[in-house]
């Protein structure tokens, strides 16, 4: 008998590789991604954190295949079914324990993000402790945000969807980058219990005007006046904006980490150590922006810099307009495309869609199957746009099923 499954869409390069692996999974199309750094000399093939995070994949859902070559350049995905942490599958107590290597450069919203993408549809609730020496809850220097980012700037999108239930996100040991960019030694734990047949079609078209600023300074392993003079620098500039500004101060040790030598088999040091800043700004129709800056895994960084620098970020992101900030944009516009068929609209700055990665994620989705974006001047004088998506339909087969 013939097999029925359809040929794999072929995507070349490792860029938006976590983004087309999602978009697999929730289409059921098989990928086949080549030429993965493939001109690199000395670390060809995939990357340590692309690996953790295809492991995660393999641990959430049930059926799906992974192979890749022997230099690792390329990746052919067959996608199962999203099963969650159902028992047998990967979960133990229903929990995912997932570890992250020490090797990894990237923080832990790097695979929170698109399994929040994955959670909605999955079978039954999803649970999963991230752990490990590489599991970094800052921002990183590669552009990731920070966990209480993820928290207070991602998750609320969910609400515009219908998925409010039983969501929760739990910091439970902090950690900055480490020596050279890698390892943290944190732990974070996400509950995503809201299970969902379709999100709903989303009409997000006034921004609103900001009304509060809400943040977290952490300082991990360092002094508690780091958080002070984050958060005083960072007011001298958002004062003037708002005067609603409020910043929580979390001040934590140094988690400790095995390095075992030949004098101590029992040896253990201190990792993750740095301080930063994460700030919210909420509109008054609840559109949020956000802005995220750590201290480098070099430090010589003063608080009063990463202060200043936080807050002027955020300044950026309001000003580039819209209904979405950049950050959130690749959830809420995936997350439209694969709800029901009709059509959905979201005011968008210009400098938000004209992003590489907003533009690769309209190619992407197509190519899997959705339709084209539609797209028209907003009404005003700051030159941004309405895009009108129409949903794909896809749904939660699991649900469907059970």
């Amino acid at each position: 008998m013939a097999d029925a499954s359809p040929p794999p869409l072929r995507f070349t390069g490792q860029k938006s590789l976590v983004h087309r692996l999602v978009l697999s999974t929730l289409t059921g199309r098989p990928v086949r991604i080549s030429q993965i750094r493939s001109s690199s000399h000395t670390n060809p093939g995939l990357a340590p954190h692309e690996v953790s995070f295809l492991r995660l994949l393999e641990a959430i859902t049930n059926g799906s295949a992974i192979e890749f070559s022997y230099t690792g350049t390329t990746l052919v995905y067959r996608p199962g079914l999203i099963t969650g942490s159902v028992a047998g599958h990967g979960a133990s107590g229903g929990v995912i324990k997932h570890e992250i290597p020490d090797t990894c450069r990237r923080g832990a919203s790097y695979f929170l993000t698109p399994l929040c993408l994955l959670a909605p549809f999955s079978k039954a609730p999803v649970n999963v402790l991230l752990t490990g020496p590489g599991a970094i809850t800052s921002a990183t220097p590669a552009g990731d945000l920070s966990v209480d980012s993820v928290r207070t700037a991602i998750l609320p999108l969910y609400a515009q969807f219908g998925i409010t239930n039983n969501l929760e996100l739990r910091i439970l040991r902090r950690s900055n980058p480490g020596p050279g960019g890698k390892g943290g030694g944190g732990e974070v734990q996400l509950v995503f219990g809201h299970q969902v047949r379709l999100p709903k079609t989303l009409h997000l078209l006034n921004p609103g005007r900001v009304k509060r600023v809400r943040g977290v300074a952490y300082a991990t392993g360092v002094a508690a006046s780091n958080n002070a003079r984050t958060i005083e620098a960072a007011r001298g500039v958002l004062n003037p904006l708002v005067a609603d500004t409020y910043v929580f101060s979390d001040v934590s040790s140094a988690p400790w980490l095995p390095a075992p030598d030949k004098a101590n088999a029992a040896a253990k040091r201190k990792t993750g150590i740095g301080f930063g800043l994460s700030l919210v700004a909420e509109s008054s129709t609840g559109v949020l922006y956000s802005a995220d800056v750590a201290s480098g895994p070099a430090g010589g960084e003063p608080p009063e810099d990463i202060g200043r620098h936080c807050a002027f970020q955020l300044l950026e992101s309001i000003a580039q307009g819209g209904c979405v900030a950049r950050a959130a944009a690749p959830t809420l516009l995936t997350l439209m495309a694969m709800g029901s068929e009709d059509v959905g609209r979201v005011h968008v700055g210009r400098d938000v869609l004209a992003t590489e990665e907003v533009i690769g994620l309209g190619r992407d989705l197509r190519a899997f199957g959705a339709s084209g974006w539609g797209l028209r001047d907003a009404e005003g004088e700051g030159g941004d746009v309405v895009v009108s998506i129409v949903g794909r339909g896809v749904g939660n087969v699991g649900r469907k099923m059970a």
